[in-house]
């Protein structure tokens, strides 16, 4: 990406200026998240190659010389099963309405499912652009499979795109910023995210205890951040078992102690970053507990 880049001399609002919403919904997996920090030019949302990773509604900021974008990263929709998988279609299924434009983001590497027939039927696709996302590991003819199946949808327009290597991104952004509003610029020039920083740092930790433990980790955790007195912050792993907590902290406390290095890799220099493992019993099926969570 080139022209996507943030403008220290963006107008606040100007003749011409367009500025809009721009929401990507779509199944558990298919690389929204990857796709917003690769538009935005840094990481907004946390990735994991775990279904449901994200489970917040996360907005990205790209600033441009004649427009603003402003883009929902929303959590995978899928079969809840938990109040915590509730909440969590329910915060993607809202990111649709009031928005000035609606992406459905599909996986070239798998097959068009029912379940991407199932979150396209939520959608108004005659008013929406399909990206066909994960380009760069998907053979020409799944990409293409993919596109003449979606092209059923009746979708505004189409994009292959590739969130890793960036390809089809600029084309892609430069369609978006077409389709916005004229309109003020919601953000100022250099805030790229609405992501409070103990959510950012409480997420971060989460995507490095995913990338530690791999397929091991129970989707069940949660992590909150309890003390913030800089260069001090402290954030509680939640676990929903006795059992699982061995499980987060490793033998000898390795895999733990992994992760805030890996996390403290991606904060300010001087941090000093304490991570607690705490048992909260069947935490993600209490609906007040979700919602105290900050899902």
């Amino acid at each position: 990406m080139t022209d996507e880049t943030t403008s220290p001399d963006a107008p606040v609002n100007s003749d011409g200026y367009t500025s809009g919403f721009v929401t990507f919904v779509g199944r558990p997996n298919v690389g929204k998240s990857s796709l917003v920090n690769a538009i935005c030019g840094r990481k907004i949302s946390i990735v994991s190659d775990k279904p449901q990773t994200t489970r917040h509604r996360v907005m990205g900021v790209l600033t441009r010389p004649t427009s603003q974008l402003v883009f929902v990263d929303t959590p995978g929709l899928h079969k809840p099963v938990t109040a915590l998988g509730e909440r969590v279609n329910a915060t993607a299924l809202d990111s649709t309405k009031d928005v000035d434009a609606t992406c459905l983001v599909l996986d070239a590497t798998m097959q068009f499912g029912k379940g991407d027939k199932w979150v396209a039927d939520h959608l108004d696709m005659s008013a929406s652009t399909v990206i066909v996302n994960k380009t760069d590991i998907a053979k020409p003819q799944q990409v293409l499979a993919m596109l003449q199946a979606a092209s059923q949808l009746g979708a505004k327009e189409y994009f292959p795109v590739s969130a890793k290597t960036g390809e089809g991104i600029g084309p892609l952004v430069d369609h978006l910023a077409r389709t916005l509003p004229e309109g003020p610029q919601y953000f100022p020039n250099d805030e790229i995210s609405d992501l409070p920083e103990e959510r950012w740092v409480a997420e971060l930790v989460r995507e490095q205890l995913l990338a530690v433990t791999h397929d091991e980790l129970p989707y069940s955790i949660a992590t909150e951040v309890v003390e913030w007195e800089w260069p001090r912050i402290r954030v509680n792993i939640l676990v929903e078992r006795d059992s699982q907590k061995g499980m987060v902290i490793g033998k000898g406390g390795a895999i733990l102690k992994r992760a805030g290095e890996l996390a403290r890799k991606q904060m300010p220099e001087g941090v000093y970053l304490e991570l607690r493992v705490k048992v909260d019993k069947d935490w993600q099926r209490k609906p007040e507990r979700v919602e105290r969570l900050g899902y």
